[in-house]
């Protein structure tokens, strides 16, 4: 099967490939409770514990969506020598992900995000906070080293690398040079979803980040479309990126490469938006998919627009199907 041609594929294409996604992993952590009453203490509710659910995030959840597409993921990230980094792993054999460049950093703490949610079925969980158990400190050079050195052994035979960078300090400057080099080496996509520091990730082949990150990286205002066309075009030359994706929410997004002229594609389905958690990991999934499958800019772009709007219609971390995707893509036609 290939995907020269301007409608959209079917999503068989997007099986059948090898996947490496480096980034910050988290342990998202879920805890429902029944709101019975307000507190005297303070102007909140109290909550009734009920359950709690943990699930694969950060990195781990584009990779998640790469196994459920039909594809190969394997993830390299750093976690502690704790309980959660041991329940991680646990996650992610049972989620069939290649945990083999899974470090343990002793004297760091696994990344961790706990949410507590106030559940008043049948409608959605309404979020009431959320705490962050994280570790800032600068990775040391020994770390950047293995992990330098399990991508090198893991990228022959891959058929792209994804950045997935959630500001948790494992994409160093160091390691961002080594996957671009080991990329061009081995012919691989270099594929980016970067939260932040994108002048880390200049050559890349597909560079993804929302219309707020975008701004900022630019040091400008996106005010109108006149503005935001202005913007990217110059993200794109700034970056010397063969590809560059801005999402913007219900505006749909825009994008630019080397064979695709400046566009703007529609969002799929903005009215049906329950949570917008882990669309972007979706996005970056199936884009660097298809990519992989030699599918156009564009046609890569309208893919995983449909996938994100997919996910975005669950509540926390979702992955999308090919038979959801599927019928999603002839409703379009």
């Amino acid at each position: 099967m290939t995907c020269q041609a301007t409608h959209l594929p079917d999503p068989a294409l997007l099986a059948g490939h090898r996947i490496i996604v480096i980034g910050d992993i988290t342990l998202d952590e879920y805890l429902y409770g029944r709101a019975t009453r307000l507190s005297r203490e303070a102007p909140i509710p109290v909550l009734e514990f009920l359950r709690r659910e943990t699930i694969l995030g950060g990195a781990a959840n584009p990779a998640r969506n790469i196994v459920a597409l039909g594809s190969q993921a394997s993830l390299i990230t750093i976690v502690g020598n704790d309980e959660e980094g041991k329940h991680l792993r646990d996650l992610l054999q049972a989620a069939h992900i290649d945990d083999s460049g899974v470090i343990t950093v002793t004297d760091r703490v696994t990344t961790r995000k706990t949410r507590v949610l106030a559940d008043a079925a049948p409608r959605l969980p309404q979020q009431v906070a959320r705490l962050d158990y994280l570790d800032r400190q600068p990775l040391s050079a020994e770390i950047e080293e293995q992990v330098i050195a399990a991508l090198a052994g893991q990228l022959p035979g891959a058929d792209a690398v994804i950045c997935s960078d959630y500001q948790l300090g494992l994409l160093t400057p160091r390691v961002v040079d080594a996957v671009r080099t080991l990329c061009r080496q081995h012919d691989v996509i270099f594929a980016v979803d970067a939260q932040g520091h994108s002048h880390y990730y200049r050559h890349a082949d597909l560079f993804r980040c929302n219309d707020a990150e975008a701004a900022a990286a630019l040091g400008m205002p996106f005010i109108d479309e006149a503005v935001i066309a202005e913007g990217v075009t110059r993200l794109y030359h700034d970056l010397a990126a063969h590809l560059v994706i801005v999402t913007r929410g219900p505006a749909g997004l825009v994008l630019i490469g080397d064979h695709e002229p400046y566009q703007h594609i529609p969002a799929y389905h903005i009215s049906e938006v329950f949570d917008t958690t882990g669309a972007g990991d979706t996005f970056i999934a199936v884009a660097t998919l298809a990519l992989a499958a030699g599918c156009r800019g564009s046609i890569a772009a309208m893919l995983a627009n449909i996938a994100a709007a997919l996910v975005v219609r669950r509540f926390g971390n979702a992955v999308v199907t090919p038979a959801e995707l599927r019928a999603a893509i002839a409703a379009t036609r």
